[in-house]
């Protein structure tokens, strides 16, 4: 029978409200959760993006899908001294994003392009604006429902790295013992096994949000416990607390 789960790792930042549903289960359960990003972001610096042969006054169109990419592009456009013009196009992933936007320019709304609620439909706005030049700031060179639909349609675009994800340091949770650590990217996985070669799982229940977090999991030899989403637990709180209750019901 495995132990019942009291210490938990998460490992992303700790929400800024005291009302998150992570501090919920803490209280309901018992837990003691610990928050630690695995991965950090890191700015590529400018002459770095230099070698990548982009100038962004070359593109009418700029995708967006994080605050990141937006922090990390007009960042290397001041220091390139490049200012974007007012007619360039903006394209959203979310409402937050496009929010966002106007720290560093003046929204007007007949140039930004925002989805609603889903990837594709952004995708749609682009479809509306196929012969516009995209430029789609970035982390990692990668594939996505964006990029596919781009190359599908013969859609002229380039991506551009302005920063990149790696691995955190993780000793200020070298001595501790958890129960369950919970996942949400495959940088997270490789993390832990930068800070902790000899990792070794043994009772230690694991949680992955995404299928590519579950597949960098299942390749680094882990067993996976819990995963989300799934269409009855569509975050990881609630597939979190949802593995809770049958935990604790057997355990009585």
């Amino acid at each position: 029978m495995q132990k019942a789960i009291k210490k938990v790792l998460v490992s992303h930042a700790e929400p800024a409200t005291e009302n998150s549903p992570y501090h919920q289960l803490a209280n309901e359960f018992g837990l003691d959760i610990d928050f630690l990003s695995f991965v950090q972001i890191e700015g590529v610096a400018t002459p770095e993006f230099r070698k990548q042969n982009i100038n962004p006054l070359d593109f009418g169109a700029i995708i967006f899908t994080g605050k990141n990419a937006i922090d990390h592009f007009f960042r290397i456009c001041a220091d390139l001294r490049v200012e974007m013009p007012p007619d360039t196009k903006y394209f959203c992933v979310t409402e937050s994003t496009a929010n966002y936007l106007q720290k560093y320019i003046v929204i007007r709304k007949r140039k930004l392009f925002v989805a609603p609620k889903t990837t594709g439909d952004l995708v749609e706005f682009i479809k509306k604006h196929k012969n516009d030049k995209y430029l789609y700031p970035t982390g990692e060179s990668y594939s996505s429902t964006i990029t596919q639909f781009l190359e599908t349609h013969k859609i002229q675009y380039k991506l551009a790295t302005v920063y990149q994800t790696v691995p955190s340091d993780l000793t200020p949770v070298r001595e501790k013992r958890y129960d369950l650590v919970c996942f949400f990217s495959p940088i997270g996985i490789e993390a832990l096994f930068k800070n902790f070669p000899d990792f070794k799982q043994e009772d230690r229940r694991i949680a992955v949000f995404g299928q590519d977090t579950l597949k960098a999991a299942e390749a680094a030899g882990l067993q996976i416990d819990i995963i989300a989403p799934q269409p009855e637990t569509p975050s990881m709180t609630m597939a979190l607390e949802k593995y809770l209750r049958i935990a604790k019901a057997s355990l009585k």
